[in-house]
């Protein structure tokens, strides 16, 4: 199995916040933002694996600042780190106020996914390319990360 550059699977995805979105003080309820992450991060990782993939976790998870009805959210995410059949793809949420232009960051995580085979089985992913420096850190920050996971996991 060959091995697949970070690029390849970048996502972007942008969506303005709507009244359904938020709670009653216009603050777009967490749990929106968290969605928006996973169905980003969960595109990134079928992208790099071309099959399906279900979360596996969700950690690291910290929320900002808040969001408004009407803010144009965009959520960027991209693969860190590979395994055999698993994938932590970094997420990273920016919120724009459309009247003044103001970009704040909001929302920032790392989230496991898993790659099934057509049985539902974990399945072999293919390796992960860096492409500049930057990659490299991520990647090696990453697999800190996935250490730390299988450490928890044993306990």
């Amino acid at each position: 199995m060959t091995g697949k550059p970070i690029s390849a699977s970048r996502v972007v995805l942008s969506q303005i916040m709507q009244p359904l979105d938020a709670n009653v003080s216009g603050n777009v309820h967490g749990g929106v933002i968290l969605r928006l992450m996973d169905e980003a991060g969960g595109v990134a990782a079928t992208r790099h694996c071309r099959a399906r993939t279900v979360t596996a976790a969700i950690d690291s998870f910290s929320f900002l600042s808040p969001v408004y009805v009407g803010n144009l959210v965009t959520v960027k995410a991209s693969l860190n780190w590979v395994g055999h059949s698993s994938m932590e793809v970094g997420v990273h949420v920016e919120a724009e106020d459309l009247r003044t232009g103001e970009i704040t960051h909001t929302a920032s995580g790392y989230l496991a996914y898993v790659c099934l085979d057509a049985d539902g089985r974990p399945r072999q992913v293919p390796a992960l390319l860096p492409e500049t420096d930057e990659d490299r850190r991520r990647m090696a920050e990453a697999a800190e990360r996935q250490r730390a996971r299988l450490k928890m996991r044993r306990r």
